[in-house]
């Protein structure tokens, strides 16, 4: 069964680094926590406020569960 995942982090001056570690992090632990065998696809895509400043990531796994 292919099955899709979302995950989602704030992006602030001078934190991007550790943030964006952070996602990794919460990617892989899901992925340990679910025991997926196979990721199809990692997608990552920027939100904007108003003004078009990059204000946070979504990050969409699709897997499949066995």
């Amino acid at each position: 069964m292919i099955k899709v995942k979302s995950f989602q982090t704030p992006i602030q001056i001078l934190k991007t680094t550790r943030q964006l570690a952070k996602l990794d992090d919460d990617v892989n632990k899901f992925i340990a926590e679910n025991k997926v065998t196979s990721v199809i696809s990692v997608s990552d895509a920027a939100t904007t406020d108003d003004t078009g400043a990059t204000i946070g990531l979504v990050r969409v796994v699709t897997y499949e569960e066995k």
